[in-house]
C-alpha cells in the first residue's frame, strides 16, 4: 500500500479540520445536545467512515478495504467501551451536563494524539523487529483476560492516580463554569473540570495500549491504523449523548471485547510463528504450516461478536427489568373492592 507524504499530510489536515469544526460549531458554547442533533451527527460520521472504506478498497484493493473495516469495527467497539469509562469518570466528578461536551472533546483529542504516537512507535517496531508480534499477541491475551474479569471493579474518579493528583494540587470543591483553574483569595486552585480531564487523559493512555496492538493484529499498514482510529473517535462525542442510557445496558460488552482481543491475540501469535525469526523457535525458521487467519474471517468474527454481545446484553437487561417489575407488583399490598369502597 503506497501512501505518499502528501496523502498523509492531507489526511492529518482534514482530521484536524473536523475536530476544529466540532469545537467551534458545537462545543465552544456549553449546552446539552438533543437526541436529534446527536443522532444526525452520529449517522454522518459513521456513514463517512464506511464511505472511506470504499475509497480504500477502490484505490488500493479490497484486501486493504477489508483490513480497514475490521480495524474500524474493532476500534469503534473499544471506543464505546472507552465511553463507558468516560461516563463513570464524569459521574464520579459530577460534571454538569452542559459541560460534558467540552470534557469529551478534550478527551477524544488526547486519545487521538496518544494513539497517533503509539501508531508511529508500533509501525517502527514492526518494520524492524518481527518478534514484536509475539509481544503484541501476549499483551492482547493478557488484556483479554483483564477485560473479561476485571472490568468495572474500580472507580476511575477515585483511583490511586487521582488520589495522588489531589494530594499534590489545590482543588476547589465546586465547578466554576467550564474553567480549568480559578483564583480564590489570591491563591490559584484547579477545578474539578481539570481533574476530570486529567483522569480521562490517563484512561486514554490505558486504552491506547489496548487498541493499537489490537488493530496491528489486523493490518500492518500504519495509514489504515491511523484512519480507522480517527474515524472511530470522530462522532464519539455525539454517540455518548445518543446512547448514554444504553451504555449501562451493554452488560456483556466487556466480555465481547475480551473475545475480540483474545481472537486478535491468537491471530498475532499465528502470524508471528508464520514469519518467525527467533533462533530458539524452530531454529529461527518460519513455521509455514501455521495457518494465517484471513481478513474476511476476522471481519465476520468481529462483527458477529459485537452483534451477539449487544443482543445478549439487551436481552438480559430487558429480562432483569421484567423481574424487577414483577417483584415490585407482587410486593405491593392487594387492594380489594370492599376496601376501595370504604375509602
Amino acid at each position: 500500500m503506497e501512501i505518499t507524504p502528501l496523502i498523509w499530510l492531507i489526511t492529518i489536515a482534514v482530521t484536524i479540520a473536523f475536530f476544529v469544526y466540532e469545537f467551534f460549531a458545537h462545543v465552544r458554547t456549553p449546552h446539552e445536545p438533543t437526541v436529534g442533533e446527536s443522532a444526525r451527527w452520529s449517522a454522518f460520521y459513521i456513514g463517512l467512515a464506511l464511505l472511506f472504506g470504499v475509497v480504500i478498497g477502490a484505490v488500493w484493493g479490497w484486501d486493504f478495504g477489508g483490513e480497514y473495516y475490521a480495524g474500524y469495527l474493532t476500534e469503534k467497539a473499544l471506543s464505546i467501551d472507552n465511553l463507558f469509562v468516560f461516563l463513570l469518570i464524569m459521574t464520579g466528578f459530577a460534571v454538569p451536563k452542559k459541560y460534558q461536551q467540552k470534557v469529551l472533546m478534550i478527551g477524544i483529542v488526547i486519545a487521538l494524539i496518544m494513539r497517533g504516537a503509539f501508531i508511529a512507535v508500533g509501525a517502527a517496531l514492526i518494520d524492524n523487529f518481527s518478534w514484536i508480534f509475539y509481544l503484541f499477541g501476549a499483551l492482547l491475551l493478557f488484556l483479554a483476560y483483564r477485560q473479561a474479569f476485571s472490568h468495572g471493579e474500580s472507580d476511575p474518579a477515585n483511583g490511586r492516580f487521582m488520589k495522588f493528583v489531589r494530594r499534590h494540587l489545590a482543588v476547589t470543591e465546586e465547578y466554576h463554569g467550564d474553567k480549568l483553574t480559578v483564583k480564590l483569595d489570591g491563591k490559584r486552585f484547579v477545578t474539578p473540570m481539570l481533574l476530570t480531564i486529567v483522569a480521562i487523559g490517563f484512561i486514554d493512555l490505558v486504552f491506547a495500549v489496548d487498541s493499537i496492538p489490537a488493530i496491528y493484529g489486523l493490518t500492518n499498514e500504519a495509514y489504515i491504523v491511523f484512519t480507522a482510529n480517527a474515524f472511530a473517535l470522530m462522532g464519539l462525542r455525539q454517540l455518548y449523548f445518543l446512547i448514554g442510557g444504553l451504555l449501562e445496558r451493554l452488560v456483556y460488552l466487556a466480555q465481547g471485547l475480551a473475545v475480540i482481543l483474545a481472537f486478535i491475540g491468537v491471530k498475532l501469535v499465528f502470524h508471528a510463528l508464520h514469519v518467525n525469526e527467533l533462533p530458539f523457535i524452530n531454529g529461527g525458521e518460519p513455521l509455514l504450516w501455521v495457518p494465517e487467519i484471513p481478513i474476511w474471517f476476522s471481519l465476520l468474527f468481529i462483527g458477529a461478536t459485537i452483534a451477539v454481545a449487544t443482543v445478549a446484553s439487551l436481552a438480559k437487561t430487558r429480562n432483569d427489568d421484567r423481574k424487577k417489575d414483577r417483584s415490585r407488583i407482587e410486593g405491593e399490598p392487594v387492594i380489594h373492592a370492599d376496601d376501595e369502597t370504604k375509602r
